[in-house]
């Protein structure tokens, strides 16, 4: 997993807090933690499938074109990283006809990974971006439950 997922995620609730308001790359970045060009990047995959939409210039920034209660964070998953659970290498060598253990094992474990990734597919599509705005609110902060975030 890489940490465009994270970010996604941490930018559509920011977001999902200031309903009607649009969010400068630079407050995002400032509540995310990172980089302003990181935040780009990612609102950038985000804007090309329909989650946000940008304005330019002054009084610009991005907003969420979404309803966050429709948004799960298995769609975000998929957009920002799916395949990206099994490591770039496996043990074994497939061309090593002699040995069954070692010709077999990328693939093996290569279905193994797919098959985690799915489950875990399944695990995010049960959490809404809406639905994480409100686990926020309700994290130990009782002042503002009925206050926007900031």
């Amino acid at each position: 997993m890489n940490s465009e997922f994270t970010i996604a995620v941490h930018s559509l609730v920011f977001l999902a807090n200031l309903p009607d308001h649009m969010a400068t790359s630079e407050e995002i970045a400032t509540n995310v933690s990172t980089h302003s060009a990181r935040i780009r990047k990612v609102m950038g995959f985000l804007r090309k499938a329909g989650y946000v939409s940008t304005k330019e210039g002054i009084g610009g920034g991005f907003i969420l074109c979404r309803n966050p209660d429709d948004v799960t964070l298995g769609e975000i998953y998929r957009l920002t990283c799916h395949g990206s659970l099994k490591p770039s290498w496996c043990s074994g060598d497939e061309k090593n006809n002699d040995c069954i253990i070692s010709s077999k094992m990328d693939k093996l474990m290569g279905n193994v990974f797919a098959d985690a990734e799915k489950q875990m597919e399944l695990y995010f599509d049960g959490y809404t971006i809406g639905g994480m705005l409100e686990r926020i609110k309700a994290y130990g902060c009782p002042e503002l439950n009925n206050e926007q975030l900031s």
